[in-house]
């Protein structure tokens, strides 16, 4: 992924950005020369403390062949997207909007039953704090005997890479007028995309957010 100067998010910002986000895309590379990379849509869990990652996937799932040849693995979260159209843009070429979070970690396999249910229990916690009972115990059920079915990732992240573009290096007047075009065309994703834009624009001391309506 590419970020520039002007694109470039900080920690704070990645971590305000992934709250309340918990599903991403889990990349592989593939086992063998004429393998492709595995890319698998996932739900995960950020362990902030431990700048960790969890999640399962199903026992067959083709990346735990990959991740056995190589450790290493990118999950990406995205959101707040935008496709900005080339007359938004005086001057210049059509663009796209959008929040990218890259975590690039080395991969962990859990397979003993206590770890999986460790991990399965934390993510109930997490996804359904409101009924986390009954806990998930080796053997038990009426989860436990399903537990053959799953393998753990543990994920421990390595490098977080984030980018925010949102048109930063154009001048303010052109932004705001880029959020209004938003505001007016209110196409799914876009409320999100303004938002982060006045976002960043407010924090670089140019105009600041509007009122809430």
């Amino acid at each position: 992924m590419l970020i520039r100067s002007w694109d470039r998010g900080s920690e704070a910002e990645w971590r305000a950005f992934l709250a309340g986000r918990d599903f991403g895309v889990l990349a592989a590379n593939g086992a063998g020369e004429d393998a492709w990379p595995v890319l698998v849509p996932t739900h995960f869990l950020l362990d902030t403390e431990r700048e960790e990652i969890l999640l399962h996937l199903a026992a067959p799932n083709p990346l735990f062949t990959a991740v056995a040849a190589d450790p290493r693995v990118t999950l990406m979260v995205t959101d707040d997207y935008a496709f900005i159209p080339g007359y938004w843009r005086p001057g210049q070429t059509p663009t796209s909007h959008y929040t990218a979070v890259q975590f690039e970690c080395e991969a962990q396999v859990v397979n003993d039953a206590a770890g999986k249910a460790e991990i399965l229990n934390r993510q109930l916690a997490h996804f359904q704090p409101e009924a986390v009972e009954p806990r998930v115990a080796p053997g038990a059920e009426p989860f436990g005997p399903r537990l053959s079915g799953i393998r753990g990732l543990r994920l421990t992240v390595r490098r977080v890479r984030a980018k925010f573009k949102y048109d930063d290096k154009v001048p303010v007047e052109q932004q705001l007028a880029q959020a209004e075009r938003l505001a007016e065309r209110a196409a799914p994703g876009d409320a999100g995309a303004r938002a982060q834009l006045l976002r960043r624009n407010a924090a670089r001391g140019g105009c600041p957010l509007p009122a809430a309506d």
